[in-house]
């Protein structure tokens, strides 16, 4: 394992927040860590650890912190929201935190497909006080009294940097829809991990935002690490232990995009193998390298994660189902980011109708001329055609949304 690598854990039950964060399982099955992807050595001193500590108070108990919500772009039952929080930032840096943190996302929104599906992430930062400055970043150092508990040689690993994802969990708190937990260590050295219940990264390290993009990786898309050094775990969405004829044989993996040209600068997708003896899609991407981009199955796999827990259409209006009288009926689909949005197409029982709205997110009926008495079942639908989604099956499940109302003449 090489030095300068943080790891993640792999396969934490605790992968994903549901609903209520502050409740998780007992145990947590969890398997050794492997590193990931954070190549280069470790960039910075240590943070300075002068602060004077604040009163003692009960830090770790829930609601002891203030929860700010810096970025809301819609209804958190039908988004994600990123909670953001701090370890061993004392009062007096919470101004550091909240810098640190402003970074960190948007290097994450600056990066496909995060970028195109930033309108999906509502973010949230929880201003956790320490009375220490700073967190354990030797081998077998004495723990510190911070209230996330975050550490460095995490499972004997120089640069993983673990959490108390029971105590992030608490300081997190709830909202109405899914969330991901990511905390931040007031260090500016090298680290982090990712696929667990807590995303961590240094806070202030030089690479703090290349960082992120690649541990949000695991954590949101469930992707492997594609260096030569990683485990020898296939079992994830951009690693194979099948080379290109293989997966077009069977149709697994990511037998779909074989041949096309990725956008990520590693040339056309196949099957390159590592020094590990997996394959991996491309000869380079973010997941390899920092800096680099995330190649097209690994787009697709993230772009499937998050449409599994959110829908591409918020609520309709009027609600659906019979309407009186002959209003405008009108939906909301999930706004991009850049020219291309979702696509709603408008039926009349089964036929097609035009919209006169000019993004066609509403019809008015009373343009319908229905004749008196006359029932009809008005439908829109609502479909993300992106072309980083290339299995249809899942495009028909989870990223197109039909509603319906039923409008009498």
């Amino acid at each position: 394992m090489p030095p300068g690598n943080p790891g993640r854990f792999v396969r934490s039950l605790a992968a994903f927040v549901l609903l209520s964060a502050a409740i998780l399982p007992a145990a947590l099955e969890v398997a050794a860590p492997s590193p990931s992807a954070v190549i280069g050595p470790p960039a910075g001193p240590l943070a300075d650890r002068a602060a004077p500590a604040p009163d003692r108070v009960d830090l770790r108990a829930p609601g002891a912190a203030p929860s700010v919500e810096i970025r809301r772009v819609g209804d958190p039952a039908n988004r994600i929201t990123l909670v953001l929080l701090g370890d061993g930032y004392t009062a007096g840096q919470q101004a550091l935190f909240r810098e640190q943190a402003d970074r960190a996302w948007r290097a994450l929104m600056d990066i496909e497909p995060f970028r195109t599906y930033q309108n999906f992430f509502n973010i949230r930062r929880v201003e956790v006080v320490s009375p220490v400055s700073g967190i354990v970043e030797g081998e077998g150092g004495r723990p510190t009294d911070t209230p996330l508990g975050m550490h460095f040689w995490c499972e004997g690993t120089a640069r993983l940097l673990c959490a108390d994802e029971a105590a992030t969990a608490r300081y997190a708190g709830e909202d109405e829809g899914p969330q991901y937990l990511i905390a931040l260590a007031n260090s500016t050295e090298y680290g982090g991990a990712g696929g667990t219940g807590v995303t961590t990264l240094s806070g202030g390290s030089p690479d703090a935002g290349r960082i992120i993009q690649h541990e949000i990786g695991h954590t949101v898309g469930d992707l492997g690490d594609e260096y030569d050094s990683a485990p020898t775990d296939s079992d994830y969405p951009n690693l194979s232990s099948m080379d290109a004829d293989d997966m077009l044989r069977s149709h697994a993996k990511w037998w779909r995009w074989i041949g096309a040209t990725s956008p990520d600068g590693g040339g056309t997708v196949g099957a390159y193998r590592s020094a590990n003896g997996l394959y991996r899609p491309t000869a380079d991407s973010v997941m390899r390298t920092l800096g680099g981009s995330y190649n097209l199955p690994s787009r697709e796999a993230i772009i499937e994660q998050i449409y599994r827990r959110v829908r591409p259409v918020d609520a309709a209006v009027p609600a659906p189902g019979p309407v009186p009288g002959h209003p405008r009926l009108q939906v909301s689909p999930l706004p991009l980011e850049g020219p291309r949005q979702l696509k709603v197409d408008w039926t009349v029982d089964g036929r097609p109708v035009v919209s006169t709205a000019p993004d066609g997110s509403w019809l008015d009926t009373a343009g319908l001329a229905l004749s008196p008495g006359k029932r009809v079942t008005v439908t829109a639908t609502v479909r993300d055609t992106t072309d980083w989604v290339r299995d249809e099956a899942f495009r028909d499940r989870y990223m197109t949304r039909a509603v319906s109302w039923t409008v009498t003449g």
